[in-house]
């Protein structure tokens, strides 16, 4: 059952939103200094050693099973610190991976909606702990690329097709520029002063409302681990359920 719980984890822990993965795509007949912007935006991407990488999907608000929000921290060494938010009642959870070491911590709301049936019993017995683990047992080995800055960087495409002009976000001045991606109109903000940086991308239309967001160049990813009071062990978990 916790085993059940942990797998439901993996599913969403290494997704990273379409948005990022492909900021909008160019149809060969775009503005030269577009071109040009996007493709050092992508560029300093991928030289990034971290990011900061926010989503919100507005169209996944009144789904359980879609993931309406995240907020990741991660490096080139597999460390992150993530949390997700379920749509509709589907809950939220958080994940901290350092090194070969991983922490989960689901709240009530989700274990019931990914465990029907056992929710209730899984989430009095983990109470509001973190379940930890590492990447060496079965159980947790997806999570050694669940956080894989290098392989998001490797796909990474910044591609536009037009400059709609200059705008402010956060106090930052930025171009605003155009595209489509799957046929979704795309806007794409990136920084107006060198280094030319990818902050913001935005996709509303035929269904989609989705807005996802670059920050923390460089930044370390936070290193505090949760205390030993604050997690317990997959196995000593299992222990617990057995023989509580």
């Amino acid at each position: 059952m916790i085993r059940a719980g942990v797998s439901a984890l993996l599913v969403l822990s290494p997704a990273l939103p379409p948005a990022l993965a492909t900021a909008a795509t160019a149809d060969g007949t775009g503005d030269p200094g577009a071109q040009a912007l996007g493709r050092e935006a992508e560029r300093n991407l991928r030289d990034a050693h971290s990011l900061r990488l926010t989503l919100t999907d507005r169209t996944a608000s009144g789904h359980r099973d879609g993931l309406a929000s995240m907020d990741m921290a991660l490096d080139r060494r597999g460390n992150c610190v993530a949390s997700f938010r379920m749509g509709a009642n589907g809950g939220s959870f958080d994940i901290v991976k350092r090194g070969d070491e991983v922490w989960m911590k689901a709240d009530w709301d989700y274990w019931k909606s990914q465990l029907p049936g056992d929710g209730n019993e899984t989430a009095d017995l983990v109470r509001d702990r973190y379940v930890h683990g590492s990447t060496d047992e079965s159980a947790f080995k997806d999570f050694a690329d669940a956080c894989d800055l290098k392989a998001f960087q490797k796909d990474i495409t910044v591609d536009v097709t037009s400059v709609d002009g200059r705008t402010r976000l956060g106090g930052v001045d930025v171009y605003r520029l155009r595209g489509e991606e799957e046929g979704v109109p795309t806007t794409v903000y990136i920084t107006a002063g060198r280094p030319h940086r990818l902050v913001r991308s935005d996709q509303k239309g035929d269904g989609t409302d989705r807005t996802a967001a670059v920050s923390d160049y460089g930044k370390p990813v936070p290193s505090h681990t949760p205390a030993p009071r604050d997690s317990v062990d997959l196995s000593d978990l299992e222990h617990e359920s057995q023989h509580g």
